[in-house]
């Protein structure tokens, strides 16, 4: 273990986010240099609060099973190449999930029970930012190659996870993205400010160096049909998200100025890339309305304080979330508590248990506000409180309600079937229900975190081993009983 005294002697502590008046006039990430730099003068002393538990239920917390109080007490002793190696021997993409996930393992930390956790998601996110400033992450060439091929649709966090893996147990892959290049909603979906493409754009080097193929701009389904798919490849594997979209249908949604998140996140992000954005919807000098609560919606929150909004209101359907777990969500949960992203530092109204009746256009057919009503949920649905209507003013109204499910295209080319929910139905090995077609992440899951992405990535890639080969050498973190737990 890390220090025995560590967690009593040490407080809690976060790295310092760069002033917000700085940060907001440009697209760097929002700590200074890079998350793990900023935490290096800290990092050893929070890693020295991990203390012998016994049974560290952060493991639990973690869809990946990180080793967390073994790359924690590396850390503390300064073991920095071992840190990394315990770190990567469980998720391919930690300078991914240090920067985006919403740490379960930290809420399922020991120390939590009566104080503050350990500061888990800091820790991993310096041991591998480290490891990329000493160049540290270098290609892991396959022992030999085997002369079966894969082809993995969508190029996510869950795509870019089984194609590594199959990749290093020696089979062609090849990865197909619709988008004119490599990420899926790490690309074109996750700002700047909360992940600098370089950080993506290193590790697809290195997995290229290692021999997995990447080809932008085909739309599968489309420019090549699942039925021929299936006669160029012996496995598919279908990472495609859930991207259909929720939507809003009340009167006034035809109106002009009225998106989607995933029509304005992806257009800055181009632009932010110096790519050329026809018509591109902006923020610039509107009062902007965001209906959705959750991190897509602060994501578009703080892409409209850079793009100079005038207002930025944000509204959620749900009551104001307490500040503290609540009783109805103990520990080792994940509990709903209120959150303070970079992007609400920055600023913005947010408005809860509110319902969007209307939405109101000008004499041009634009956006020009929208009616809203408070609610409260009673006997299982939200009710309208009398008298409660307000109306404010918006030129630009994005949703941002989450997803509901898989596009139906390539599915229904590959004739796979769906679960009840709308998603890819698949079985223990993550196999549908045509030979050789797997699925994983959100396309079978439904909307998850970037962390289940990973995990799904790595455990499907072992099923489609097995199937190719017979049997297989790759880690599984998530195993039949653990799903059957989960489901």
């Amino acid at each position: 273990m890390p220090d025995p005294r560590g967690f009593m002697t040490s407080p809690r502590e976060m790295a310092s986010r760069r002033p917000v008046d700085e940060r907001v006039h440009d697209w760097r990430e929002v700590y200074p240099g890079t998350p793990g730099r900023a935490l290096l003068p800290i990092i050893s002393q929070q890693a020295g609060r991990c203390m012998d538990c016994g049974i560290p239920f952060c493991h639990n917390g973690c869809p990946l099973g990180n080793l967390i109080p073994e790359w924690n007490d590396l850390v503390w002793q300064g073991e920095w190449q071992p840190a990394l190696e315990r770190l990567h021997a469980t998720n391919n993409f930690p300078e991914f999930t240090g920067r985006l996930c919403p740490a379960p393992c930290e809420t399922a930390c020991v120390v939590g029970i009566s104080g503050d956790p350990v500061t888990i998601k800091n820790v991993e996110v310096a041991i591998i930012d480290k490891a990329w400033d000493d160049s540290r992450v270098v290609p892991q060439q396959p022992e030999w190659h085997t002369d079966r091929t894969v082809a993995v649709v969508g190029s996510g966090p869950a795509g870019l996870a089984v194609a590594q893996q199959l990749t290093r147990a020696g089979h062609t892959v090849v990865v197909y993205e619709r988008a004119d290049a490599i990420g899926g909603l790490l690309r074109y979906g996750i700002p700047e400010f909360k992940m600098e493409k370089s950080v993506l754009d290193r590790r697809l080097k290195q997995m290229g160096l290692e021999g997995t193929q990447f080809v932008t701009g085909v739309a599968i389904g489309e420019d090549i049909t699942g039925t021929e798919l299936l006669e160029r490849y012996e496995a598919v594997v279908l990472a495609i998200g859930a991207t259909v979209a929720r939507d809003l249908p009340v009167p006034g949604r035809d109106l002009h100025g009225i998106h989607q998140a995933m029509e304005f996140l992806p257009q800055s992000n181009k632009a932010v890339l110096g790519g050329d954005v026809p018509g591109q919807i902006t923020a610039t000098g509107k009062d902007v309305v965001i209906i959705g609560g959750g991190d897509t919606g602060a994501d578009c929150l703080g892409t409209s304080i850079r793009q100079e909004a005038r207002s930025i209101t944000q509204l959620e359907i749900m009551p104001t979330p307490p500040g503290v777990r609540p009783v109805a969500q103990p520990w080792p949960t994940f509990p709903m508590t209120f959150k303070v992203t970079s992007a609400h530092e920055e600023g913005g109204d947010r408005i809860y248990a509110v319902s969007t009746s209307q939405f109101v256009g000008d004499d041009d057919g634009n956006v020009a506000g929208l009616d809203l009503t408070e609610v409260r949920f009673e006997a299982g649905k939200f009710v309208p409180v009398e008298g409660s209507e307000k109306h404010i003013p918006a030129q630009l109204v994005l949703l941002a309600m989450g997803f509901s499910g898989p596009e139906r295209t390539i599915a229904e080319q590959l004739g796979v079937t769906l679960d009840e929910r709308g998603n890819i139905a698949r079985d223990e090995q993550f196999a549908t229900n045509v030979p050789g077609v797997f699925v994983c992440g959100d396309a079978g899951r439904g909307q998850s975190l970037i962390v289940w992405a990973i995990a799904e990535g790595r455990s499907a890639a072992q099923g489609v081993d097995e199937f190719l080969s017979g049997s297989s050498k790759l880690p599984r973190p998530i195993g039949p009983e653990v799903r059957q737990l989960l489901a």
